[in-house]
């Protein structure tokens, strides 16, 4: 089995504008900057011959590059059960359109239809029992976040990985976009 996702790798220019935002935030697990992701369709464990026919299938996607933006901040969950803090990005109908192909590559694999509503966003720090007050203010201080557009040209397929200091991953295959 492997723990699969695809998703668009934030370049690492953008990545460091975004590093000091992690801060202020007791107990979060902050990610690093080579994890900072959008993630386009998340694929979970599966056998590795259904990776094989999830990396065909993704292979045919195509669509032309991309101009996205981040803007805004948020969290998942409420109260006490918050359990991410987020960077929100800008409305997108390409990366819309890429996400769904994505979830109809993973069908087409014999992956489960996602029944979660796309939510594009970078994860910024996974949380255990946050203080709501604590991620309040720290969405308040970093909620007017925006980004110049950057371009994205690909896309990957990505393996996740546990070891003790939390999750890595690793890219598997980047697909251009043309």
């Amino acid at each position: 089995m492997i723990r699969l996702f695809a998703a668009i790798a934030i370049p690492e220019e953008l990545g460091t504008t975004l590093l000091p935002r992690q801060d202020r935030l007791p107990g979060a697990r902050w990610r690093p900057l080579e994890a900072l992701h959008i993630t386009l369709r998340f694929i979970g464990d599966v056998p590795e011959n259904l990776a094989g026919d999830l990396d065909a299938e993704l292979t045919t996607i195509g669509g032309g590059p991309l101009e996205l933006s981040l803007t805004g901040v948020g969290a998942f969950g409420e109260g006490a059960d918050i359990h991410a803090v987020w960077a929100g990005v800008e409305e997108n109908e390409g990366l819309k359109r890429l996400a769904r192909a994505c979830e109809i590559a993973a069908r087409r694999a014999g992956v489960k239809a996602e029944t979660r509503a796309y939510k594009p966003h970078v994860t910024l720090a996974y949380l255990r029992r946050p203080n709501p007050a604590e991620v309040a203010a720290w969405i308040q201080e970093n909620n007017l976040l925006r980004t110049e557009p950057f371009r994205i040209t690909s896309f990957g397929l990505y393996s996740s990985w546990q070891s003790d200091q939390g999750s890595w991953y690793r890219l598997e295959r980047e697909y251009p976009l043309y």
